[in-house]
């Protein structure tokens, strides 16, 4: 069975971190697709730096338009509202393509967060996930990430979940295998690049030549 990636995020902008590490997950699981999600309306983040949506899908297209294994959704911008992942979810587990294993892929600090979100505990029932493992931040920046999601999960998610190690994932009998999956380290964020902007720097080695000229024509960011 065919199976495919959602990737969500402001992508605010996109940048090479964000494709390396989805093209290590792509690989690593051996997936159809990876479907880059902007959020029209992100409910965790300030809005004040946030380029419009069509603005950050516009270059998320360009920044994948020669890699096949990777396309963009705009549900959640033609959606009104804030862009709550569980809705999209939902969407994709509806849609047509619902006969495809689809994994939901985030972050460790997100995951590490994930009881804030709307509807938490609905993904656990609805898609796997797989969570990018990067040393956790703030009271578990210490911890081991399978340590430290440990921890999180049987405190907010359920008790009956148990580690494979040599599958690297947390397995329940009536729920969604979580699965750790460690990315390179890259020292790259979009706010990083928001302020080289700020400041007239270059930003050729962070993010693809066709973003660079559309934050340019655009005059994001500045």
């Amino acid at each position: 069975m065919n199976s495919i990636g959602l990737f969500g995020g402001t992508f605010n902008p996109v940048h090479r971190g964000h494709l390396q590490v989805a093209e290590e997950v792509r690989a690593g699981f051996g997936l159809e697709k990876i479907i880059f999600i902007p959020s029209a309306i992100p409910p965790h983040k300030g809005i004040e730096e946030l380029a419009d949506a069509t603005d950050r899908y516009n270059m998320i297209t360009d920044a994948i338009s020669e890699t096949p294994k990777f396309i963009a959704s705009d549900v959640e911008i033609k959606r009104q509202g804030r862009s709550y992942t569980i809705d999209t979810v939902t969407y994709f587990k509806n849609n047509p393509l619902k006969e495809m294993t689809f994994y939901l892929i985030i972050g460790l600090d997100a995951f590490l967060e994930i009881d804030t979100w709307k509807s938490y505990r609905n993904f656990f029932d609805l898609i796997p996930i797989i969570v990018m493992t990067r040393p956790p931040d703030g009271a578990n920046k210490n911890q081991e990430p399978c340590k430290a999601m440990e921890i999180y999960i049987r405190a907010h998610v359920s008790d009956g979940y148990r580690f494979l190690e040599h599958k690297s994932c947390f397995v329940h009998s009536t729920k969604q295998a979580i699965y750790l999956f460690n990315v390179t380290p890259i020292d790259i964020s979009s706010s990083k690049i928001r302020r080289l902007i700020k400041q007239g720097t270059s930003i050729k080695n962070f993010v693809p030549d066709a973003v660079d000229t559309y934050i340019h024509q655009k005059g994001l960011y500045i």
